[in-house]
């Protein structure tokens, strides 16, 4: 009898010494699996698409594909870097030469009440850097532009209305120095205008990419351009839904 008693004990602890090899063993290929895997998640995220970053609706509203007017400008949040101050002042001018070759629009200067808005954004190729905010280094008091077989020529008197809730925001503290984050890649909005405030609204279409507002491509105007394009395809009947 205490021979079968000790047996049973060792046997018992034998079960017991298996079951707690396998919850380590289990634990330690759950802590193995989670190591492999989230580096490869990481690596996902951060190599997303643009596109992944992009707001672009399947069929653009009919206020869009009816606008005529429209205005080019610099993100107000925007600051210019240090490193490169006339970086955003460049990418208007870009977008705004890419819009006349197309010839869609006609581009009328901030203060007038155009249809659409094109909000540009130069990135900085860094997710932090230092910039210049609260200047007057964008403004403009002329434009003198040529773009395919078109010529714009504008003046511009006293300070625009601004595009969204001054009210809304931080008050204007003049120009400083200050880090700006998150503007890594380039972007461009569209923005329902003829609105007292346009941008206090959500945009209607957004493309963010690196270079997307370079020439000689400014792909993002490109971009929009097919967009346009699809909408104004006559869409397939959806199919009738039984009674």
């Amino acid at each position: 009898m205490r021979w079968q008693s000790a047996a049973a004990q060792a046997a018992v602890t034998s079960s017991i010494m298996a079951a707690s090899g396998c919850l380590v063993e289990a634990s330690m290929t759950a802590r193995l699996c989670s190591l492999f895997l989230l580096p490869l998640l990481l690596t996902a995220l951060l190599c997303a698409p643009a596109s992944a970053k992009n707001k672009k609706a399947p069929t653009l509203p009919d206020y869009v594909l009816r606008a005529r007017t429209a205005v080019v400008v610099i993100d107000p949040d925007a600051g210019e870097p240090l490193d490169n101050p006339r970086a955003n002042e460049n990418a208007r001018n870009s977008v705004e030469k890419a819009l006349m070759q197309w010839g869609r629009y006609d581009l009328v200067l901030e203060g007038q009440e155009p249809d659409l808005v094109f909000v540009v954004r130069a990135g900085t190729g860094k997710l932090v850097s230092p910039a210049i905010k609260g200047g007057p280094i964008d403004n403009r008091p002329a434009v003198i532009q040529s773009g395919g077989d078109t010529t714009r020529i504008g003046g511009q008197r006293g300070q625009p209305p601004p595009l969204n809730d001054p009210d809304m925001g931080p008050s204007n503290q003049g120009p400083h120095v200050s880090n700006e984050a998150g503007a890594v890649d380039d972007s461009f909005a569209v923005y329902r205008g003829n609105l007292p405030h346009p941008l206090d609204s959500s945009p209607v279409w957004r493309y963010i990419a690196k270079d997307c507002l370079q020439p000689p491509t400014v792909a993002a105007v490109d971009e929009f351009r097919k967009a346009v394009v699809a909408s104004e395809k006559p869409q397939p009947p959806q199919p009738q839904k039984g009674p």
